[in-house]
């Protein structure tokens, strides 16, 4: 298998023991095996750090650190990949989960095709690990236009190369952090494209933000382009309108239900 060098991949947790062990299997389950796994703990309160312990001992590939205070996704991100040395930066939640061939195929993939940031499809799964026979997809190739339209990638399955992207940092908003750092990522690479195999499993939790109502999604669309994007009051509304109406077009096209029997 060829080497096309060092992946970090970025993990944020908070309170999630019951599911980070899962996670850091089916990244020990790669095919491709010159990764780092960075684990940014946001001061959790469970048993997290006890149920991590022991891959952190027996494996030096996986990274541990924990923030001074409790801090948000935007800045466990951040702290994140501060200290990732890899090339390429791939992100994984601590819930959520990868098949074994999925740094293999994506990283052939962007070598292939000369690409320095790129997605997959994924299927979303319950609380425990039954696939909900929804199958999310997207564009084949996003331009800086097409990601300030929508939030496209689905942030467990983008892979970009830090050798063109240099190092994000985001600002600390309270949500939508994976599509302010998708924004700033288009900007240097320009496009994002669609490696359309189902890579990754999503894990969709009681109380997460697809299950807030709309008018919470438009506020945290809002804060996005106003405060992260440092847009006008304009801009940002119309952005806001852009992306409901991106919104609806995803589900149309995009959201694809299937048997699981």
């Amino acid at each position: 298998m060829k080497d096309f060098g060092l992946v970090s991949i970025i993990t944020p947790t908070w309170n999630c023991a019951r599911f980070i062990e899962k996670t850091i299997q089916s990244v020990q389950a790669q095919t491709y095996q010159n990764w780092e796994m960075i684990i940014v703990d946001d001061c959790s309160t469970d048993d997290t750090y006890e149920v991590v312990k022991p891959y952190i001992d027996k494996d030096n590939r996986i990274k541990y650190r924990c923030n001074e205070k409790n801090s948000g996704a935007a800045i466990t991100r951040n702290n994140a990949l501060k200290i990732a040395h890899g090339r390429w930066i791939a992100f994984l939640d601590s819930d959520d989960l990868w098949k074994s061939d999925k740094l293999e195929k994506q990283l052939s993939f962007m070598h292939n095709h000369s690409l320095c940031f790129s997605y997959t499809n994924y299927v979303e799964i319950d609380e425990n690990s039954k696939e909900l026979g929804v199958k999310v997809t997207g564009p084949q190739k996003i331009n800086y236009f097409g990601m300030y339209a929508y939030c496209w990638p689905g942030c467990l399955t983008v892979i970009y190369d830090s050798s063109v992207v240099g190092l994000i940092q985001i600002e600390d908003i309270k949500k939508n952090n994976d599509y302010a750092m998708w924004l700033k990522v288009i900007r240097k690479a320009r496009s994002c494209h669609l490696l359309n195999e189902t890579l990754a499993f999503y894990r969709k939790r009681v109380g997460s933000i697809s299950n807030h109502s709309y008018m919470s999604l438009i506020i945290w669309h809002y804060n996005l382009f106003r405060e992260a994007e440092h847009r006008s009051i304009i801009t940002s509304i119309f952005c806001v309108f852009i992306n409901l109406c991106a919104g609806v077009l995803k589900k149309i096209l995009f959201v694809k239900n299937y048997n699981t029997l």
